[in-house]
């Protein structure tokens, strides 16, 4: 296992306080770009000769968001067929996905349903799903037009962007739109974060009065048709990378 320190913060920002805990998975077909958008969100660089994933590799980030630290356990797995069954056993206690296809390959595009019935098969009953058209850099070769994929991300009950992971173009928007999406869901009741299965937890016990009184500051997050990086509206910190087999999908 590799273990990566993203520097910037050292000790402070591993040990920095987060209100919430969720667990979030990256899926799609090989070569959409998945790994290469998991650096540059963790590293702000794009990853020049990236491999396939062999398995999951796993980082981790905290977001603030509004006014809460989300820390976002990020699970990036294979996209080739034959690491399915090793990959969709991470699938579970999964609260977030992020469901990526290349906006210049419609092969990437049609299978997307396939994808998400596995996700909502096996993760949290209350999954939030952002579905992200990547390599928005190669607008020339696009296969699959934005009109499109938003309307089939709206049929599906799921958020839609598009991306860049080569330009860093949106690439923190997706990450951002799950976890305000999620604490949302927990500021008006729908989703609880004590329930067995949700997919989130507490970090700190006294948000566990988070419904009597305090209240979350939306004013900072990242709306509906974000910007290029979020319109800088959300902030990163803090990241820790395991990798298990394998480097980039």
């Amino acid at each position: 296992m590799e273990q990566q320190d993203g520097g910037g913060g050292g000790a402070y920002e591993l040990a920095q306080a987060y209100d919430f805990l969720l667990k979030m998975i990256i899926i799609g077909e090989s070569g959409t770009g998945k790994s290469c958008l998991l650096h540059h969100l963790i590293h702000n660089q794009y990853k020049e000769n990236a491999a396939h994933t062999i398995g999951v590799e796993f980082s981790s980030r905290v977001l603030k968001v509004g006014n809460k630290n989300v820390k976002m356990q990020l699970w990036d797995t294979a996209g080739q067929e034959r690491f399915r069954s090793v990959t969709r056993s991470y699938y579970r206690g999964a609260s977030a996905c992020l469901l990526v296809y290349d906006i210049t390959k419609r092969s990437s595009f049609e299978p997307l349903a396939r994808w998400l019935a596995d996700a909502r098969a096996l993760a949290s009953p209350d999954l939030v799903v952002v579905v992200v058209g990547n390599k928005l850099d190669r607008e020339e070769e696009r296969e699959v037009g934005y009109v499109e994929a938003s309307r089939w991300a709206g049929e599906h009950d799921a958020l839609f962007l598009e991306t860049s992971s080569l330009t860093g173009e949106n690439v923190e928007a997706p990450f951002a739109l799950a976890a305000k999406s999620i604490l949302m869901a927990i500021e008006s009741g729908r989703l609880d974060p004590e329930k067995a299965g949700s997919g989130i937890s507490y970090g700190d016990r006294s948000l566990r009065r988070v419904g009597s009184g305090s209240r979350f500051s939306f004013s900072e997050m990242l709306p509906n048709g974000a910007g290029r990086n979020g319109g800088g509206l959300v902030q990163l910190r803090q990241n820790v990378k395991h990798s298990f087999d394998g480097c980039c999908s």
